[in-house]
């Protein structure tokens, strides 16, 4: 039976220049750890001791497989929103397998499922089943919505508009994703293991507008909209039509309670408690400025 991987394999970071892979990559770097970075802009790269940077993007097979060449584990991060990102993830997928990874350690989301309410939740089930028929060794990361981005949700007029009714959303914080994401690449055991990553308890945006109030200092309310009034209300975005889906069905996803399930990941792998929407406010009060 093959061991996980652990500190010694060579790690490289996708995304890193972004909320979540920029994270892992400040954390690795923090621990001594060597480590290549992946980045679709070079001008964006972090500057981190002991880190090699390779501009590379999903959607370009042979510049994906020069950046992993004499890679053992990736930590691969959803790529950025887009009508054709799984056909991405994939391309992704099998250029780090041409490559010769061995592991890949994925940053999924919740409820991923070829049935989710949430359209993109479908896309990332199919980039784990993909990953699985490559025999390369795997852990998913099946994180939550952001709490990060719960406060843009609630508009500059104090509203909070979407169809999720009374559901719940066991948002997690970006920083805590980044560790439990440390913890699976420098530590033992986690091949084959998928792990729902959540924040301590699941909330209704109703509770997360009495949050905002609270931190904002301002009434902050939740309305909800039915599918067809929340497509109106963000019809003079000008976005297209996938994109708009995703945003209507994620809160719809809410409502069908696919995303209130809540986990014992981060304390369990990290050694500290998941991190409170309210704790969240305290330590990113920048977050919340438009609602000032």
């Amino acid at each position: 039976m093959i061991e996980s991987a652990g500190p010694a394999d060579r790690i490289a970071v996708t995304g890193a220049a972004g909320g979540v892979g920029g994270r892992v990559a400040q954390r690795l770097a923090d621990a001594g750890v060597t480590q290549r970075l992946l980045v679709r802009d070079l001008s964006r790269a972090p500057q981190l001791p002991a880190a090699e940077v390779a501009q590379a993007d999903y959607a370009d097979a042979a510049a994906m497989r020069a950046a992993l060449a004499g890679i053992d584990t990736v930590f691969l991060v959803s790529g950025r929103e887009a009508e054709d990102r799984l056909a991405h993830h994939l391309s992704a997928v099998d250029a780090a397998v041409a490559a010769g990874v061995t592991r890949i350690v994925y940053l999924s989301f919740l409820g991923a499922d070829p049935a989710a309410t949430f359209t993109l939740a479908r896309q990332h089930w199919a980039t784990e089943q993909h990953i699985w028929t490559t025999q390369s060794r795997w852990t998913f990361l099946r994180d939550s919505l952001y709490a990060d981005l719960l406060p843009f949700m609630a508009g500059a007029d104090g509203v909070l508009r979407g169809p999720a009714g009374d559901g719940a959303v066991s948002a997690v914080a970006r920083d805590d994703v980044a560790d439990v994401a440390v913890a699976v690449l420098l530590g033992d055991g986690h091949d084959g293991m998928t792990y729902d990553v959540t924040g301590p308890r699941a909330l209704t945006l109703a509770e997360i507008a009495d949050e905002l109030s609270a931190a904002a200092n301002r009434p902050v309310r939740y309305q909800n909209e039915t599918i067809e009034q929340a497509y109106a209300s963000r019809a003079h975005y000008g976005a297209p039509q996938w994109e708009v889906t995703g945003w209507v069905s994620s809160y719809a996803a809410i409502g069908a309670g696919e995303l209130a399930a809540v986990s014992d990941t981060v304390p369990r792998l990290t050694g500290h408690e998941a991190t409170s929407f309210a704790e969240f406010l305290r330590r990113y009060p920048d977050s919340y400025q438009h609602l000032r």
